[in-house]
């Protein structure tokens, strides 16, 4: 029986990746569709209706996660990105297996097992396999993970002192360096606890203990000074509130 399956992913170069790796282990799997948005693979998958959709959860505009939930009820899930975070979160969402890039032969060769055999575990028994592999998140980030060609570098939250957005990037702050990773700052903060860190303007957010002192200027906005760090930053006056009665 064929089996068709499309893939999403916004590098067109990892989805060419990935078609390689799947017509050298899965001749008989015909690629159906190929999308590079999070809206787009919606409207295809709905228009063809394939057996499978690999799928990145960081895509332009709608992630996969929200893709998830608007595919065909028949087509099942394999998630296919770099950040393992989100592992438990894409299992909530029926996935038949989770791949953290780049993919290996093997580990792609045992999700082709079980979409062949369409093996049917429960939700609590994957999210056991995550716990035993190391995957099990508590809700918010603890790590945060930036690629830069074939590296990838690894900061602890714990380190972070602020986290700038840059055109499409975000620049994440230590003390003796600085990161660019592709999540937006709108999603790093929805994954980031609320109590350790401060949206203090829609370009910025903030380690709160890093705080040292917060001093208004003549327009309402307060001119932070860091404990840590020689940056200081400005609020905007909508976020001015966190900080009148400090």
């Amino acid at each position: 029986m064929t089996v068709s399956a499309i893939i999403v992913d916004d590098e067109p170069n990892l989805v060419e990746y990935l078609e390689r790796k799947l017509a050298s282990l899965w001749p008989e799997l015909r690629i159906v569709g190929i999308a590079h948005s999070g809206q787009q693979s919606i409207e295809i998958a709905h228009k063809l209706k394939p057996d499978i959709a690999f799928l990145d959860i960081r895509l332009p505009g709608i992630s996969g996660l929200e893709v998830a939930k608007a595919l065909p009820i028949k087509t099942q899930i394999v998630f296919v990105t770099a950040y393992d975070e989100f592992a438990v979160e894409a299992f909530k969402h029926a996935a038949v297996d989770y791949l953290v890039k780049p993919v290996d032969n093997a580990r792609l060769a045992e999700t082709i097992t079980r979409l062949k055999n369409r093996e049917s575990q429960n939700r609590s028994a994957l999210i056991e396999l995550l716990r035993n592999a190391g995957l099990e998140q508590s809700g918010y980030l603890e790590w945060i993970r930036a690629g830069l060609r074939d590296t990838t570098e690894i900061v602890s939250v714990r380190d972070v002192i602020y986290c700038k957005a840059e055109y499409k990037y975000t620049s994440v702050i230590t003390r003796d360096r600085t990161l660019v990773i592709r999540s937006s700052i709108q999603e790093l903060e929805q994954n980031l606890d609320p109590n350790q860190f401060w949206r203090i303007h829609r370009a910025v957010i903030v380690r709160v203990d890093q705080i040292l002192k917060a001093k208004r200027d003549l327009r309402g906005r307060y001119i932070l000074t860091l404990r840590d760090h020689e940056d200081s930053l400005r609020t905007s006056r909508s976020y001015a509130h966190l900080f009148r009665h400090m």
